[in-house]
This record gives C-alpha cells, sequence and structure tokens, in this order.
C-alpha cells in the first residue's frame, strides 16, 4: 500500500522532520509518498479530488472542506500558536505597543497566504474586529508573500513563524505582533485522515501517529541537533534559522487537547460569521480523538520548555 501524504514546507512540521530523519519510517508497512502544497485550502482540494490520504493542515482550512461534504477528519494535533505578524524594523510593534487596532492601523496592505488558511483567517478577524479597512492580499506560497514584502508590494506579512524569521532574516523586518498573542491555543496544524482510511487501515493509521509524536517530542527536546539535518535537508535554509524559527512558537505535541479542540470550534463560528462557510458544524465532524488518546493518554506538551 502506499500512504500518500500531503504536506506544507514548514520547517518544524514533523513531516520535515521524518523526511530530514527517514529512519524515523524504517518498518512502516507501507511506502510513504510526501506531496507538497503551497496551502491548506490546495491540500483541501487535493483530498477532495481523491488525491491524498492524510495531511498536514491548519484547521479552518480543513473545517471549509469538511463543511462542503469532503470526507476527512482531524485524528491529531502537532502545533499551536503559529500565526505571527511581522513587518519592517521602523513599524511599531510589540512589546512597544499590544494594542492590535493601533500596530494594523499603519498598514496599508497585508500580505498572507491562500484565502481560507488560519493566517487568513485570523487577519480577517482582526481586522473586521477592530473596524479597519485594511487591504488583504492573498498570495498562494509563503514564498509569493516574502517577495511581495521585499519588493514593498505589502507593508507586512502574517503567516508562519517560518515567514517570520524569512522577513527578518532576509528582509531586516522583525515582528511586530508575538503569536501567543493572536487567538491563544489557535490550532496551528493538525493531522488530517480521510476517514475511509480511519476505518479501513486504523493500524497503519495508528503506527504513523506514534511516529508523529516521537518526531514532536524530537522537536521540545533535540532543537540543536536536529536543526542540522532540516536544514540540509530544506537545502535553502541555514541551522540559525531553523532554531530561530522553531523558537518563535515552540508548542508541539501531537495531543488534541481541549483547548485545542475548543479553539477550532470558535475559528468554526468565525469562519460562519465571516461567511467562509454557511452552516454550523458540529465537533464530531471535525475531530476523532480516539487513537491520539491512546498514544498520548497523559498531558499535553505543548507549553512544555524546549531544549
Amino acid at each position: 500500500m502506499k500512504l500518500r501524504i500531503g504536506h506544507l514546507s514548514t520547517l518544524y512540521h514533523t513531516s520535515i522532520v521524518m523526511m530530514a530523519r527517514p529512519e524515523l519510517l524504517e518498518g512502516v508497512l507501507c511506502e510513504v509518498q510526501w506531496n507538497l502544497f503551497g496551502t491548506g485550502p490546495a491540500i483541501v482540494n487535493a483530498f477532495e479530488k481523491g488525491e491524498i490520504d492524510m495531511a498536514y493542515i491548519g484547521l479552518p482550512p480543513a473545517i471549509i472542506g469538511i463543511s462542503r461534504g469532503v470526507d476527512i477528519v482531524c485524528i491529531a494535533g502537532g502545533h499551536i500558536e503559529g500565526t505571527v505578524i511581522a513587518a519592517a524594523k521602523g513599524a511599531k510593534g510589540y512589546p512597544e505597543s499590544d494594542n492590535l487596532k493601533e500596530i494594523l492601523s499603519q498598514f496599508r496592505c497585508i500580505g498572507v497566504p491562500g484565502k481560507g488558511s488560519i493566517h487568513d483567517l485570523i487577519l480577517t478577524d482582526a481586522i473586521h474586529s477592530c473596524g479597519l479597512s485594511t487591504k488583504v492580499r492573498n498570495l498562494p506560497w509563503a514564498d509569493e508573500v516574502l517577495e511581495a514584502f521585499m519588493k514593498g508590494e505589502v507593508d507586512a506579512v502574517v503567516g508562519t513563524p517560518a515567514l517570520a524569521e524569512a522577513v527578518r532574516y532576509y528582509g531586516n523586518g522583525k515582528i511586530v505582533y508575538p503569536p501567543e498573542l493572536l487567538w491563544p491555543d489557535n490550532p496551528s496544524y493538525g493531522i488530517l485522515v480521510r476517514r475511509d482510511l480511519l476505518s479501513n487501515q486504523k493500524e497503519l493509521v495508528r503506527e504513523f501517529l506514534i511516529i508523529h509524536e516521537k518526531a514532536s517530542e524530537m522537536l521540545r527536546t533535540k532543537v540543536e541537533e536536529l536543526s542540522s539535518d532540516i536544514a540540509r535537508m530544506m537545502g535553502v535554509v541555514n541551522r540559525e534559522f531553523v532554531i530561530n524559527t522553531i523558537r518563535i512558537s515552540p508548542h508541539y505535541c501531537s495531543k488534541l487537547t481541549e483547548g485545542y479542540i475548543r479553539c477550532s470550534m470558535q475559528l468554526a463560528d468565525r469562519l460562519r460569521t465571516l461567511g467562509y462557510i454557511e452552516q454550523e458544524i458540529q465537533e464530531e465532524l471535525i475531530f476523532d480523538t480516539s487513537l491520539i488518546n491512546e498514544i498520548h493518554p497523559e498531558e499535553s506538551h505543548y507549553r512544555s520548555p524546549i531544549t
């Protein structure tokens, strides 16, 4: 059997850890085929077309897909609080100010990946809640958001810690609003599968989640060692870039916590009120916690210090 997994280029996802450390997948009773996508919405489209079986994805695009009948379910967590606002060094930001309206009002146009991505939803919610008319520019790939910032086509960016670090590293910028202040516990990414895979290949899915949890632990406990392997595998960033990115929002675990699920449901409600989806989506349509609760019965590690 071939397990087709959709993933993003986000360097702290355990997909990247598994590719950097292929020995983690030794003994898995199937061939793993990695499929790279630019955004979560593109991954949902691939699920809808039957092109992938499992994926790493933020919850809002998954919820949008579920609302239109894509038969997928979230079976594990991965990371929380993965949305950051970054801009030029001269911009006003945290800790100088923690007033989100004041910070956002500086910008005429903000770049963000993917309409319907978690970053897009959090930004849209913030602009709406602050009563602003700031223009949002959605781009298919995070690299294109960075390029737009470098060219001066957008004044700020909203996206992953990796995008924020790229703004700092390549664009002489800074983080102006940190991830922990934007929707605490927000579900940066989770593991989604086709429901029929969960039904028909439960032991294979369980096996993968065990590896996913092991890789999550490595992100918490072996940052210095792991960063060199990730940088080498990606080929476009160095070890320092990887370490800095991992430490911007160091909240890695596979568990689906009450906070993770509660925040996901709040985001689902905002998807409806902001017009992304039409109907209310029930929790049981989005989550199946049975396997991860067996694999990870102890308390979550999202708030554990990393070393």
